[in-house]
């Protein structure tokens, strides 16, 4: 008798994902953003904004 038409049912391998962020890599990204935010308002001030009244 062959078990070819047997369904086995077996747990899902876990995936490995992407690890966990090191502390210095997160103030790296955090410094990079406040950084990117000081130069997009600094941007928009300097070339989208109206100028103020005198």
């Amino acid at each position: 008798m062959s078990d070819n038409n047997i369904i086995k049912f077996e747990r899902p391998k876990p995936k490995k994902g992407p690890g966990p962020v090191r502390p210095q890599q997160r103030k790296v990204l955090i410094w990079l953003a406040v950084i990117a935010g000081i130069m997009l308002v600094w941007a928009y001030y300097q070339f989208v904004a109206p100028p103020s009244l005198p």
